[in-house]
């Protein structure tokens, strides 16, 4: 066992477990080799890497231990999990109910799904990440809100007004969510807080409504990016008053969550086709400011700096004080993470080719299925 394994391993313990055949037509894509240039000798061609993509099923190769990872899960209620490694689904596993196409409440993952849905747009040049969102939100215009970018609603500064109580109003209270969250106040200048905001977030419905010849956000993101994954067996939430639902309201499985995952893994390629902007990906799993090292846009990334988590949002009673380090010390650096309610993930690490989801229940405590307990057991059990 190498010692990134054996660490992993001890963390699992120390945290009471953190937290082959072939399938039907998997599609494999080459990526094409650099061109070599004319001012010096032509070396010996490397071997050009292979990226392989899911059909209609994820093609398997079953690889790693994962006796001790599914006991912990399926005791911290988890539903499932699905572990892809280089494009090959080499572990799933299902309890408490899961199934392989049993729908599940993701929550704050449609957030990251919604970052990527903005990507798409800014790969069709209709969307900059920092020019005013009033652009497309027009009550904006002429209001302190005006000084609010794209950007600054990815990375939660924005400094639209937040407190608890209108959080939870528009969470389960209001039928029109978009009209609400953009009439919100303004509480300070974009940039000088960061602040886990269900509300700002919702606002990007607007942003995104008439992009497309369709105003419909929930009917473009399916043929703009579930579609194209073949995401058969996710849903976008909407409000009683139709609007797609940007912070929440997603319904998918541990097996389509890996799609968006492995899309991430590969720049924002998907079967020889580009669905993201490469530099999209980058900054969307890079910090987005100084005031959260873990946070890029609408992922969770895992750099070093001043670390605010939300284990309020997640479910739990009460959050604990921001601190200096990385969300994940035995995880490499290059790991990000979707997140949502009860500890509920989709694990990148591009270093290791590894896309790992789990889905389910909330712990009984914030220490158990973390982002640093889960991805590091996953590494450590694909290495046994």
């Amino acid at each position: 066992m190498t010692a990134r394994a054996a660490a992993a391993v001890a963390t699992l313990a120390l945290l009471a477990a953190c937290s082959g055949g072939s399938a039907p037509a998997a599609e494999e894509r080459t990526r094409p080799a650099p061109a070599a240039s004319s001012s010096t000798p032509t070396p010996a061609p490397a071997p050009t890497p292979t990226v392989t993509y899911p059909g209609k099923e994820w093609a398997r190769s079953e690889q790693g231990s994962w006796q001790a990872l599914d006991a912990d899960l399926a005791a911290n209620g988890s539903t499932c999990v699905a572990v892809v490694k280089d494009g090959r689904l080499v572990h799933d596993a299902y309890w408490n109910g899961g199934a392989p196409a049993a729908q599940h409440k993701v929550y704050s993952i449609a957030k990251s799904l919604t970052a990527m849905l903005v990507g798409t747009y800014v790969g069709d040049g209709a969307v900059d990440l920092d020019e005013s969102a009033s652009r497309q939100v027009e009550q904006w215009r002429g209001s302190p809100a005006e000084a609010i970018t794209v950007r600054d609603l990815l990375a939660m500064t924005s400094g639209r007004h937040w407190d608890d109580a209108t959080d939870t109003r528009m969470i389960r209270s209001e039928a029109d969510t978009t009209a609400f969250a953009v009439g919100v106040g303004q509480d300070r200048e974009p940039g000088e807080a960061w602040v886990y905001d269900n509300t700002a977030v919702q606002t990007l419905e607007s942003v995104l409504d008439g992009l497309d010849d369709s105003s419909d956000v929930a009917a473009n993101a399916d043929e703009r990016l579930l579609d194209p994954l073949g995401m058969r067996d996710t849903t976008w939430g909407r409000d009683p008053a139709g609007n797609a639902l940007t912070f929440s309201g997603m319904t998918s499985t541990c097996l389509d969550l890996a799609r968006i995952g492995h899309l991430m893994l590969n720049d924002g390629v998907w079967k020889g086709r580009r669905l993201l902007p490469a530099e999209f990906v980058q900054e969307a799993t890079s910090p987005s400011s100084r005031l959260n090292a873990a946070y890029g846009l609408l992922w969770w990334v895992n750099a070093e700096g001043r670390v605010v988590e939300v284990h309020r949002q997640a479910g739990f009673p009460a959050d604990i004080a921001p601190y200096e380090g990385r969300l994940a010390p035995h995880v490499p650096a290059d790991a990000f993470w979707a997140f949502g309610y009860g500890n509920q993930y989709v694990a990148v690490v591009p270093s290791e080719g590894v896309v790992a989801v789990r889905l389910g229940a909330r712990p009984v405590t914030p220490d158990r299925v973390t982002f640093d307990g889960f991805t590091a057991a996953v590494l450590a059990a694909l290495e046994q």
